[in-house]
């Protein structure tokens, strides 16, 4: 159903086509623990451009290729350089002659808007400034490990109205779950994006100041570093500003008793997650990290698969 889209957000998906890549995953991620090998991308190639550095988005789709038969081939800022030494809408021409899919981490969301404008062949976004798809999926994916559904479940954000935040809610939208997210004055996700998942969810969709507000009831609390790449120069006055709103203890006892922890990593850890909150019995945040690769692994497989 999804072969040769690009992905670009969520928003690019259907509830079932969402529902078709956690089915794969499922079942990629059980062939692997029972060592079967499965290579439906032999004889592919993915290009990697990545403008920003990386640990989960690199390993996991180089990991997830390699399982899966296929080639990938890295191309960090000092190779391509591109939007000075070459154009975005330039290096897709080329790239499209080459491979089959490119998979892009760049700051400004519009860079992989011209490259899937460009390019003939599926270009799926590892990160941008306004939209982080492949994280949100994994763990909605992750989710739908722990409650068997995600209908009904409360998903609070604690934090910065960033990109991963604008994935959540298209994701809440989309699959039908409650989100809220507690943010300082001034740092509310983008009122478009808003906008357009409420068109969709409704009343489900909650922005708040009032972190105790946006926490009742929550069977999820997730947070976010609060200085992004490219915004350390903003550090110091951001960690005075979301101190609030960090994720402690007695945060966490504001949330059901059961609630489950979930951080996108990496993790500054004792400003925005304290050490007995991600480390706590609670927190779900290496399960998330595994499942980028399963995921991650089951997009390909729809996008590039013959």
């Amino acid at each position: 159903m999804l072969k040769h889209k690009d992905l670009i957000s969520i928003f690019d998906l259907a509830r079932e086509e969402i529902e078709e890549i956690f089915s794969l995953a499922q079942s990629l991620k059980k062939r692997l623990r029972d060592n079967e090998v499965v290579t439906p991308l032999a004889g592919k190639t993915l290009a990697m451009i990545f403008e920003k550095p990386s640990l989960r988005t690199r390993v996991t789709f180089t990991a997830g290729m390699t399982q899966l038969g296929g080639n990938a081939i890295f191309l960090g800022p000092n190779d391509i350089n591109m939007g000075v030494r070459e154009s975005a809408a330039d290096t897709a021409k080329n790239l499209e002659r080459w491979v089959n899919a490119i998979m892009a981490r760049t700051f400004a969301h519009e860079t992989v808007l011209a490259l899937a404008r460009e390019a003939s062949i599926p270009v799926i976004n590892g990160l941008t400034d306004r939209l982080h798809p492949c994280q949100v999926l994994s763990d909605c994916f992750t989710l739908l490990e722990k409650f068997g559904s995600l209908a009904n479940i409360k998903v609070c954000f604690l934090g910065d109205g960033n990109n991963v935040a604008h994935s959540w809610l298209n994701a809440a939208a989309r699959l039908g779950f409650h989100f809220s997210i507690a943010c300082p004055p001034g740092y509310e996700p983008l009122g478009e994006i808003v906008d357009e998942c409420r068109a969709e969810a409704g009343e489900r969709i909650q922005v708040t100041h009032d972190a105790a507000d946006a926490l009742e009831d929550a069977d999820v609390v997730y947070t976010d570093v609060w200085a992004s790449m490219g915004q350390e120069h903003e550090a110091e006055q951001r960690n005075k500003v979301f101190a609030p709103y960090q994720l402690n203890k007695a945060a966490l006892s504001l949330a059901r008793p059961s609630a489950l922890v979930m951080h996108c990593l990496p993790a500054h850890r004792n400003l925005e997650i304290t050490d007995e909150v991600i480390d706590g019995p609670q927190s779900i945040v290496f399960d998330q990290a595994e499942n980028r690769l399963h995921v991650q692994k089951a997009v390909l497989v729809l996008l590039m698969a013959d």
